[in-house]
């Protein structure tokens, strides 16, 4: 996994994904010309990255969001209140010029991802788009990201931009899912105007030449698994 940052490159790569999202979220695409229609990304103010509430406040909300599943299991929408709940309390204190969460914060994200996964079960249809785009940060803070890339599949599904596509393709390209990445990269081109396509293009080739060198080389290159292999979904992105 690209997210694993115990080597050198690794670290060199992950670094670039992350200032590259950055800035994606500080500017929404505004170089590029490219307004930005998505809620969500590795720095979504409005997602909670450190949020308003301190931390104890988002615990009573946790508290009372866990009581609910319990006495309604089968609600869709209780897990969904249960994953942004605890979303928010693991942003809480993160790291506001990098977007990196606090080991405690860290940790609190498995439960996340708990709740994520059960709502998935139970809407199987129709999914939220903005409470995804909190789960894919939640598994890039997890170093999942295959399952970043299903989640931002989500929004790129419910939501398609320029910005969108070039995400998916970041976190797809990171996961080894270059079929993926090149569809994706290729959705976001299409939909930037064509005098700023080479602006885009330069960011998605620097993309995918971290990727490769944190993965080995790119060993995989366009045999690399694609969502429809061990991490489930289709080749093809949303929208594609």
């Amino acid at each position: 996994m690209l997210f694993d940052l115990r080597s050198p490159g690794r670290r060199r790569a992950i670094k670039f994904i992350y200032g590259t999202l950055a800035l994606l979220m500080a500017v929404g695409l505004v170089g590029f010309g490219i307004g930005g229609n998505v809620s969500g990304g590795i720095f979504d103010a409005s997602g909670g990255c450190g949020g308003e509430k301190p931390s104890s406040a988002f615990e009573e909300d946790v508290q009372r969001a866990e009581k609910r599943v319990k006495a309604q299991p089968r609600n869709a929408a209780a897990w969904a209140a249960l994953a942004r709940v605890r979303y928010q309390d693991a942003a809480a204190g993160s790291d506001q010029q990098t977007g990196e969460f606090s080991a405690e914060g860290r940790k609190k994200l498995a439960g996340v991802e708990q709740a994520w996964n059960r709502y998935l079960v139970l809407q199987p249809e129709k999914r939220d788009p903005n409470l995804a785009s909190l789960v894919v940060q939640a598994f890039v803070q997890l170093n999942k990201a295959g399952d970043a890339v299903k989640a931002q599949q989500i929004v790129t599904d419910a939501k398609p931009s320029a910005d969108s596509f070039f995400q998916l393709a970041v976190y797809a390209y990171s996961a080894g899912q270059t079929r993926t990445g090149d569809l994706a990269s290729q959705r976001a081109l299409d939909l930037t105007p064509k005098d700023l396509r080479p602006s885009l293009q330069e960011r998605i080739d620097e993309a995918k030449q971290s990727a490769a060198g944190a993965t080995g080389g790119g060993s995989n290159g366009g045999a690399a698994t694609p969502p429809g292999g061990s991490n489930g979904g289709t080749a093809t992105p949303p929208g594609g």
